[in-house]
């Protein structure tokens, strides 16, 4: 069923005043469920001391030592989960030797989740930057080498016959003239959602007490400071939003080639 045009979605100032009555409506209901106790007395913050909270966690100076605590660890997750998920991927995809090698071990590693390897980070790194980037890596990892794999495994058979005819006749020539523009779509689409997954598992990585917004999330909520979790919450979204939005930007301008 094709999905119904609303006037409004037409142009994007109609979109975006939709989306500000959207956040709203949420706002209130949220207000709502805290003033009507809808959970244990204190446990839902007020929306609207948010700004306040924000103000106090930058005056006390601990805002912007944990953000950047977290940036450091989490950049050499994503950079290690990232390069890794890519090699592997793109080997594995590339040669059905090492793919039946690594098949089954593929498979008994992947489901482990990556918070299950906290008590090895904190065993083999002790509580530091590298213990933190371990888990968040293993977690890039696994999106990134599936992404790759398949994208690699995808690329059509006609088009390595065609280079052949022109004389490509190399595998280093192909992987780069054939395999890697054929499969970028699926490794950049692999990597973007990796830097989501990253910061999914950045918070429960410093739960072993590296410094950064996890550890501060986790102290506030020991004294029932539910506005400063909340604080950290949306700055998490917000560093995000800015690292997708530049992903998506770099990603526009090395892909030219693609349709829109």
């Amino acid at each position: 069923m094709a999905l119904e045009s609303h006037p409004f979605t037409r142009t994007r100032f109609g979109r975006a005043i939709l989306g500000i009555i959207g956040v709203a409506a949420f706002v209130m209901l949220w207000k709502y469920a805290q003033s009507a106790g809808w959970a244990a007395a204190g446990t839902i913050p007020d929306p609207f001391r948010l700004p306040q909270a924000l103000a106090d966690e930058w005056t006390s100076e601990r805002l912007m030592p944990a953000v950047l605590s977290s940036l450091v660890h989490y950049a050499w997750g994503l950079a290690i989960g990232t390069f890794l998920g890519f090699l592997v991927g793109t080997l594995a995809a590339s040669s059905s030797l090492l793919d039946a090698l690594h098949a089954w071990l593929a498979r008994i590693l992947r489901p482990i989740p990556p918070l299950a390897w906290v008590v090895f980070a904190i065993a083999w790194f002790k509580v530091s930057h590298a213990g933190a980037a371990f888990v968040i890596a293993i977690g890039v990892f696994w999106v990134n080498y599936f992404a790759t794999y398949s994208a690699v495994r995808n690329v059509d058979a006609r088009f390595y016959e065609l280079a052949r005819a022109f004389g490509q006749n190399g595998h280093l020539r192909q992987a780069f003239q054939v395999t890697l523009p054929g499969a970028a779509t699926g490794i950049f689409s692999g990597i973007r959602t990796g830097i989501g997954q990253a910061w999914m598992t950045l918070i429960a990585a410093e739960l072993l007490g590296v410094p950064g917004m996890g550890q501060e999330m986790n102290s506030a909520a020991g004294v029932g400071a539910y506005e400063v979790v909340v604080v950290y919450m949306l700055i998490i979204s917000f560093v995000y939003t800015l690292s997708d939005t530049l992903f998506g930007f770099i990603e526009k301008r090395v892909l030219t080639w693609r349709p829109s």
